[in-house]
């Protein structure tokens, strides 16, 4: 049982709102989130086939046989469950009535995102944090955008690589690296079977491991359909269909490119990450010998690492932002930048190395006059332990600040 920061997002929806589904990738802690606001509420769960059946066939039928307060795990399994559940919203409107699960997008269908706009919260759940895994409370984000940021010099008692490994699902954190990789056969050939076909009738599955291989290679460049199509195969249409089923999936996310109204053109392109670096290494079969070797793969490894850290992180941070990436057409390049609501920016860059360049210096500068100085704070990321002021509001800060 690890402790997780949304379970607060959690309560704080089922005291004002009807129906709140929690979803993200399959076996992420989901059912273990939900459990514990189990008491005095019914759990159904459709993969149980009796359940599924009677959900699928009658879903009305269904939630008058399971009444109010419910949990109802993997929605996405019966999707006709939710006009049903409108009607029923709408006639006893209370909070907390219902307790929903999905491992796959099933608001990205418009009738589910419109029977229950209004009625319905959305919390998204990923894997594990190392916060989470090192059970620290403070979330870094809302550190950064704190006006008197004071990092502080770290120790890790596992390395990154090792973290990067084992990545953030719950089972196979706890397992020895062999086992792991028995564990993520298992998942990915889970998916295939019965995820994928659940939700999508397609065909050439068999090339959805070679395109998640493809992807958690190239992560932290453009995300180019037409090369995945030239690579994999598959025609330029088929490719767009199945990226957007791994993001309905929870496998793949994308980072947007960073806009703004000023003269420097900027690419447009966005970045494609799988959502957890041990499912990400186990497809390019990445060892610890490998990852310790500098290369393009260490990179996009270490790439995908800070991206599902800095996502995960956002999602419960007080302050409200999203995550960007920064590149423009002369491919001056920075990895992350996260914008609050007010326009307050933090540009984060990194490096696989412990000392701080001139060019790291010259890029933040650079972010900081097309944003705008008064409202950037540069933050240059390393592998090292320690912290070091570079410039009045740009901070060198070692990778595992993230969580300590």
């Amino acid at each position: 049982m690890f402790p997780r920061m949304a379970e607060q997002m959690v309560a704080d929806a089922l005291s004002d709102t009807p129906v709140v589904i929690v979803v993200g990738p399959r076996q992420c802690g989901k059912s273990t989130l939900v459990a514990k606001f189990g008491e005095g509420r019914e759990y159904v769960t459709l993969d149980d086939p009796v359940y599924l059946a009677h959900a699928t066939e009658n879903p009305a039928d269904f939630l008058h046989a399971h009444p109010a307060p419910l949990i109802i795990d993997e929605i996405q399994r019966a999707p006709g469950l939710f006009l049903p559940l409108k009607l029923m919203v709408d006639k006893r409107r209370e909070a907390g009535s219902y307790i929903l699960t999905g491992s796959a997008n099933v608001l990205l269908l418009p009738k589910v995102a419109d029977s229950l706009a209004g009625r319905m919260e959305v919390i998204d759940l990923q894997p594990l944090t190392q916060s989470e895994l090192e059970a620290c409370e403070t979330n870094w984000v809302d550190l950064a955008f704190g006006e008197q940021y004071a990092p502080k010099a770290t120790s890790q008692s596992i390395s990154l690589e090792e973290r990067i490994l084992r990545g953030g699902y719950p089972e196979p954190v706890q397992r020895v690296s062999k086992r792991r990789e028995a564990w993520f056969q298992s998942y990915i050939r889970t998916l295939l079977d019965r995820d994928v076909r659940d939700i999508a009738n397609i065909d050439g599955l068999t090339q959805l491991p070679k395109l998640l291989r493809l992807l958690a290679a190239r992560a932290g460049t453009p995300l180019n359909l037409s090369n995945l199509s030239r690579e994999t195969n598959l025609p330029h249409t088929s490719i767009t269909r199945y990226v957007d089923l791994l993001k309905a999936l929870f496998l793949v996310r994308t980072v947007p490119a960073w806009s703004a109204d000023a003269e420097v053109k900027l690419a447009r392109t966005p970045k494609a990450y799988l959502v957890d670096t041990g499912l990400a290494c186990h497809l390019n079969q990445v060892d610890d010998k490998q990852l310790a070797r500098e290369g393009d793969l260490r990179s996009a490894m270490l790439e995908t690492f800070l991206a599902n850290e800095l996502l995960r992180l956002i999602q419960t941070a007080e302050t409200s932002c999203e995550l960007f990436h920064m590149r423009t057409v002369k491919n001056r390049e920075i990895p992350f930048l996260i914008e609050a609501r007010d326009g307050r920016i933090i540009a984060i860059d990194f490096q696989d190395q412990s000392v701080p360049g001139p060019q790291s210096v010259e890029r933040l500068n650079y972010v900081k006059e097309v944003v705008g100085d008064q409202r950037c704070r540069g933050i240059w990321m390393h592998t090292g332990s320690e912290c070091k002021a570079l410039s009045s509001d740009i901070h060198a800060v070692p990778i595992s600040g993230l969580w300590s």
